[in-house]
């Protein structure tokens, strides 16, 4: 099938199975033009009470945003889901991989709902389990898996949190990456990481606070054989890096940074640690989306920021704080285009829904994979320091 054989379906209306995956909807959407969309959504919302929490991820859109009962990042919305036991249904308005980590940290009477399947995340869609497997028994073969320790970032599959439950590594966020590594290497004497699936957070912790150095950093690629790399880089490395990154993070580059400081003059450059390792050398500030949102909110008035994440939130905090000159560290419109395919329509099909008695798109994982994601989850709260923020 080429590009033009593919056929033009409005949202929601018709499926097409072979040229997109995960976006099938048993249902009608309203049309997003239907002006009612807002009043339709709050009284979904209140003919629910109790029963429903919608979470909302800080890349969400502003009209998602609006209904959610609290925003966060992935892991915070998790626990945060957690800790209403009484909320039967739990909405939740981020990516796949969150809506797993709700259901496994929530009680078994909890249903999850992802308001479109085909939100997905394309960095955890860079690691899949088949291909992590293939990797490890490559590693084995090279004699190096005995001394290997998986670490996987917070934004993968449930799978490969299974995976690292299994083979003695921990989860991590973007917050406690240094406190998660510096566990792994204590794990064994002659200690190396897997760490799973962006090589961008992998690296920049490394390199910049555990003090390696690149060299002791090699890159895993699952498309070539052995991951492109010899035995002895295998054995020679400290850090195995997954070639993964986010599509939102990976776009910025050093020579904007260069750019906006010459147009701008004392702003500061405030990024991500997903960014590349060039970018993040260039920036004033690196840290996680809390980070970042906390960072501006005690910046002194008059200050000026650039910006390198998602656009709805660097927009977001722009208008929450017109005290301050805030741009976003790119030229171009650099959305989470993942994120955005939850928008009103879909949070209103799925709140409707549940009104009626459906509930649409659940999220389980099965008891298996929980029981084995559950334990690298709970290696990384049991770790001192930032465990418990994204």
């Amino acid at each position: 099938m080429t590009t033009v054989d593919l056929p033009l379906l409005p949202l929601g209306r018709g499926v097409d199975l072979e040229s997109e995956r995960g976006v099938e909807c048993p249902g009608d959407l309203p049309a997003a033009s239907d002006p009612d969309l807002v009043a339709r959504a709050r009284a979904a919302k209140e003919a629910l009470g109790d029963q429903v929490f919608v979470l909302g991820h800080h890349y969400q859109r502003d009209e998602v945003i609006a209904f959610a009962d609290v925003t966060g990042d992935s892991f915070k919305l998790a626990r945060d889901a957690a800790a209403r036991p009484d909320a039967r249904y739990i909405v939740f308005c981020g990516v796949h991989f969150m809506a797993e980590s709700a259901d496994i940290l929530t009680g078994p009477d909890q249903q999850v709902v992802l308001p479109d399947l085909a939100a997905g995340c394309s960095m955890a869609d860079m690691a899949r389990l088949t291909q992590v497997e293939l990797a490890w028994q490559a590693m084995q073969e090279a004699g190096v898996a005995d001394s290997v320790v998986p670490v996987t970032y917070m934004n993968s599959s449930a799978d490969i949190k299974a995976f690292c439950g299994r083979n003695g590594g921990v989860v991590c966020t973007s917050s406690n990456a240094e406190v998660a590594l510096e566990w792994a290497y204590a794990q064994k004497p002659d200690a190396k990481v897997l760490f799973l699936p962006d090589q961008h957070l992998g690296r920049n912790t490394a390199v910049l606070q555990m003090g390696l150095s690149l060299d002791d950093c090699v890159v895993w690629d699952p498309h070539r054989p052995n991951g492109g790399l010899t035995a002895e880089q295998l054995r020679d490395a400290r850090m195995i890096l997954w070639k993964g990154h986010c599509s939102v993070h990976g776009r910025f580059a050093p020579e904007v940074v260069d750019e906006l400081r010459a147009e701008i003059p004392g702003v500061q450059v405030l990024v991500h640690p997903e960014c590349r390792h060039e970018v993040v050398l260039k920036a004033d500030l690196v840290g996680s989306t809390e980070f970042i949102i906390k960072t501006i909110e005690a910046a002194p008035a008059g200050s000026s920021w650039a910006i390198g994440t998602e656009l709805n939130l660097v927009q977001r905090l722009a208008a929450a704080h017109p005290d301050k000159q805030i741009v976003f560290l790119d030229k171009t419109v650099c959305y989470c285009s993942t994120m955005n395919r939850i928008d009103l329509p879909h949070l209103v099909w799925a709140l409707e829904s549940l009104v009626a008695g459906t509930v649409v798109n659940r999220i389980e994982v099965d008891p298996e994979t929980e029981r084995w994601a559950l334990v690298a989850l709970e290696r990384m709260l049991a770790l001192p320091g930032k465990s418990a923020r994204d």
